[in-house]
């Protein structure tokens, strides 16, 4: 029995985007660009590692 994933968190997501925000020279006025952008990496993270396991979502 597969027990689900739980959810990105907003906290996951903040803590990418600081990061990627670091390793871009701290640019003004994109903050919204950088959470997109955490986001969408730690979405094709686990769907890697979803798939590596043979448990990825079929959605």
């Amino acid at each position: 029995m597969s027990q689900a994933e739980p959810p990105i968190t907003a906290a996951e997501i903040r803590q990418r985007a600081y990061e990627l925000w670091e390793r871009n020279h701290r640019p003004d006025g994109l903050e919204i660009e950088f959470w997109v952008m955490a986001e969408r990496e730690l979405r094709a993270e686990r769907q890697a590692r979803l798939s590596r396991q043979g448990k990825a979502p079929t959605s």
